[in-house]
């Protein structure tokens, strides 16, 4: 939210215009807990250092403020193809998305687009790069429409984590849940290759442990979102590992019915790579 030009985040203030009925009977001490919990005073210290810049500017902006870094290897894409997608695993929830916008900028010499659940618009700074998608209802018309107009600009590459939500702990190990198909059948659509990527990393055992009580408790909202920002500043300093596989022709795919599959067959490339 805006502060006197200045962008801050203030869960009092979102709480009392967006559940205005309710919001007198909120303990002053949930209040209290959830600033603490989302860190609301060290992001709106990011906020107020980066300000002034937007898209892969605020992304470096925000990796040099926490002291991050990554480290890039394997098949490095070339540059003069931009119209690719670019999939990834999705094992932080922020810095990653973050990560991956600031390298694929870097690698491709241009912005890029990364296509993302419609509340993270509210992310001011990153709103020329995000390309929203509804999941809980009908997709905006305007945004579908911007949606199929980028990916049919061959000079745009685009992001995007396959899964959605970000790594939980099961069977696997920490991996992502199920690739959705989107990917595959636009990049047989608009004749876009695809590009799978590695990013190495976790969040805090913490967080993990939270997320498989909650389902243990059938609880279907995904409440452990909220830790992502504390799970951010924990990693200050860290350094991460991006691996970059080699670029699948778009032609390898038919999508349609087949697309789930070949989703998955995609994701196992990436988790081969780890």
């Amino acid at each position: 939210m805006a502060n006197g030009g200045h962008l801050r985040i203030d869960v009092d203030s979102v709480l009392r215009k967006r559940v205005p009925g309710a919001y007198r009977y909120i303990p002053r001490f949930v209040v209290r807990w959830l600033e603490r919990t989302i860190c609301q005073e060290e992001m709106n210290g990011i906020l107020e250092r980066t300000q002034g810049t937007c898209g892969s500017r605020f992304c470096d902006a925000t990796l040099r403020d926490l002291g991050i870094d990554y480290r890039v290897s394997g098949e490095f894409p070339d540059k003069e193809n931009r119209n690719v997608i670019i999939v990834s695993n999705h094992p932080l929830g922020a810095l990653d998305g973050i990560a991956m916008i600031d390298w694929a900028t870097k690698a491709f010499g241009t912005e890029v687009r990364f296509v993302v659940n419609d509340l993270l618009m509210a992310i001011k700074p990153l709103e020329t790069v995000f390309l929203p998608v509804n999941k809980h209802g009908r997709q905006n018309r305007a945004d579908a429409g911007e949606i199929e107009r980028v990916f049919a600009n061959p000079d745009i590459p685009i992001v995007i984590f396959p899964a959605g939500l970000c790594s939980r702990k099961g069977k696997e190990g920490i991996a992502d849940l199920k690739w959705q198909k989107m990917f595959i059948n636009k990049a047989v659509q608009y004749h876009r290759d695809i590009i799978p990527v590695y990013f190495n990393g976790k969040n805090s055992a913490f967080f993990y442990n939270f997320a498989k009580l909650r389902q243990k408790l059938g609880i279907k909202f995904n409440i452990e979102m909220v830790f992502l920002p504390r799970e951010i500043f924990r990693s200050r300093g860290k350094s991460y590992a991006i691996t970059v596989g080699k670029t699948l022709k778009w032609q390898h795919f038919k999508g349609g019915a087949f697309a789930p599959d070949e989703a998955l067959a995609v994701r196992n490339v990436v988790y081969g790579m780890a």
